[in-house]
C-alpha cells in the first residue's frame, strides 16, 4: 500500500508540474492577443465593440480563469484551484459556439478595414510573436480544452480514492468531459455543414437541394454502375448523406461553366432501401452491392475489395 502511495504520489507530481508549465505556456499566448490585440483596438477604436465582441468571443475572460488557476497551481493548492476553475468552464463552450462567426468576421474586417489590415500586420510583425498569426492563436483554448481533459483524468487515477482532493477532481473530470462532448457537437456540426455546402457547390445547378437541416454527410467515392440490360458500366461519383444517396457523372470537360462540376442524375432516399452484398469475398476482384428501392433497384461494382466493404458498412449503417 505504502509502494502504492508513494507511486501515485510521483506520477501525481509529475502531471501537477507539467500542468502547471503547459499553463504558463497557454497563458503567454493567450497574452499575445489580449494585450497586443484586444486592448489595444479597445483604446484606439478601430474595430465597432459589437466587431471586437465577435471576433475575440470570451477570450479575456478564460485569460483570467487561466491566470487564477497558475496562481492555486503555483502554491500547490490543487483542489480549490480547480474548483473555482471549474466554474468557468463554460465559457470553453461559448467560445466554440462563436468560433465560426468570429473567423467569417475577421476576414470581413480584413477585406474591408485598412486600418485594422495595417493594424494586424504590424502587430504580428513583433518578436514576441515569433512569425505567428492571430489566426493561429485564436483556436488554442480549444486545443487547451482537450489537454484539460487528459491532465485532470491522470491527476484523478494518481490520487488516494479516500481524498477530499479526488471528489473534487472527480467533479472536475466530469464538467471538462462534458464541456468537451459540447465542444465536439459544435464542431461535427460545422464540419458536415461545411461539407454540405462544398457537395452543394460542386453539383451543377440548384435543382438537387443538398443543404436540409438535419442532414448529415457520411461519404463519398466513385463506383461503376451495372447497367440491366449488357449495356457497359458507367463509372459515376455517389454522395452517401444520413437519409440520400446521390449519383452523379461529371460534365464535359470542355464546358465553359462547370467543366469542373458534377451533373446529378439520381437522388435515392434511403428510408426504403435494402442493401445486399452480391459478392465480393475474393481480394483479387472486389465485389459488387445491390441496392433495392421501391421504384428502382442498382446494382454497384469496385475493383477494391476494401473500398466495397466499405460502402457496405456505411450504407447498412446509414440505412439503419
Amino acid at each position: 500500500v505504502e509502494d502504492q502511495r508513494a507511486r501515485w504520489e510521483r506520477k501525481r507530481s509529475r502531471t501537477a508540474k507539467e500542468l502547471l508549465e503547459t499553463e504558463h505556456k497557454y497563458l503567454e499566448q493567450l497574452d499575445l492577443v489580449v494585450t497586443y490585440f484586444v486592448t489595444i483596438l479597445k483604446a484606439k477604436g478601430t474595430l465597432k465593440p459589437a466587431v471586437l465582441e465577435t471576433v475575440f468571443g470570451p477570450l479575456e475572460s478564460i485569460y483570467s480563469a487561466s491566470h487564477v488557476l497558475s496562481f492555486h497551481l503555483e502554491r500547490g493548492n490543487l483542489g480549490p484551484g480547480l474548483e473555482s476553475f471549474c466554474q468557468n468552464l463554460d465559457l470553453y463552450g461559448h467560445y466554440a459556439e462563436n468560433l465560426e462567426q468570429a473567423n467569417k468576421t475577421l476576414k470581413e474586417q480584413l477585406r474591408k478595414n485598412k486600418s485594422f489590415r495595417r493594424f494586424k500586420k504590424l502587430q504580428e510583425s513583433r518578436p514576441q510573436f515569433q512569425g505567428r498569426e492571430l489566426e493561429d492563436l485564436l483556436p488554442l483554448p480549444l486545443q487547451r480544452l482537450h489537454q484539460y481533459k487528459h491532465f485532470f483524468r491522470d491527476l484523478l487515477e494518481n490520487t488516494s480514492p479516500g481524498s477530499a482532493e479526488h471528489l473534487k477532481l472527480a467533479k472536475a473530470v466530469k464538467f471538462v468531459s462534458e464541456i468537451s462532448q459540447w465542444v465536439q457537437v459544435i464542431t461535427e456540426k460545422r464540419e458536415n455543414s461545411l461539407q454540405l455546402f462544398r457537395v452543394q457547390k460542386l453539383l451543377k445547378g440548384q435543382k438537387t437541394q443538398v443543404l436540409t437541416p438535419g442532414r448529415w454527410y457520411i461519404r463519398e467515392g466513385w463506383l461503376l454502375v451495372v447497367p440491366s440490360k449488357g449495356e457497359e458500366l458507367k463509372r459515376r461519383m455517389f454522395f452517401l448523406f444520413s437519409d440520400i444517396l446521390i449519383a452523379a457523372k461529371p460534365c464535359h470537360p470542355l464546358h465553359p461553366l462547370n467543366s469542373h462540376k458534377l451533373a446529378c442524375q439520381a437522388v435515392y432516399p434511403l428510408h426504403q432501401c435494402t442493401v445486399d452484398k452480391v459478392f465480393g469475398h475474393t481480394r483479387s476482384q472486389g465485389g459488387l452491392l445491390s441496392l433495392s428501392f421501391p421504384h428502382k433497384a442498382l446494382l454497384l461494382m469496385s475493383s477494391d475489395q476494401q473500398d466495397i466493404n466499405d460502402w457496405y458498412q456505411s450504407l447498412t449503417a446509414a440505412v439503419r
